[in-house]
């Protein structure tokens, strides 16, 4: 049995948080073929959408689509986003939420994300060339 996916669980979890606390959730999606949004509104591929409690009708979000109806320019249009296209959540007011990454292999992205950096070598300070000297240390070893 494959493990499902935590991303609806967390656009959820923002999206209740945000009402929580009278901030207007926004959602960041990335339109395809199956994503049914206004084609008016959609800009380089993206349209971002307000899923406030205020904003739209019917709102439902399971673990595979997010659809309600909202109001575009006075027009009442429905909207369908696959789970998988929905590339953000945030708060309108403070930026805060989440930004999910396109599917790749897990294990490659974690390995990726928490493999060790090597650590900046300092620059030495070269003399005649304007630079100032680096100073020595005041700490010193005692034994």
């Amino acid at each position: 049995m494959s493990e499902q996916s935590a991303k609806p669980y967390l656009i959820r979890a923002i999206c209740e948080w945000c009402g929580d606390n009278a901030l207007t959730p926004y959602l960041a999606v990335k339109v395809n073929e199956q994503t049914k949004v206004p084609a008016a509104f959609v800009k380089n591929g993206e349209i971002v959408l307000n899923v406030s409690a205020t904003a739209t009708r019917k709102l439902t979000i399971d673990n595979e689509w997010i659809q309600f109806t909202a109001r575009f320019n006075g027009s009442s249009q429905e909207v369908a986003v696959p789970i998988s296209a929905v590339s953000g959540i945030f708060a309108k007011e403070t930026g805060y939420g989440f930004a999910f990454s396109s599917p790749g292999d897990p294990v490659a992205s974690l390995s990726t994300a928490t493999a060790p950096r090597e650590p900046e070598k300092p620059e030495t300070a070269k003399e005649g060339n304007g630079s100032k000297r680096k100073r020595p240390s005041h700490l010193q070893i005692i034994k």
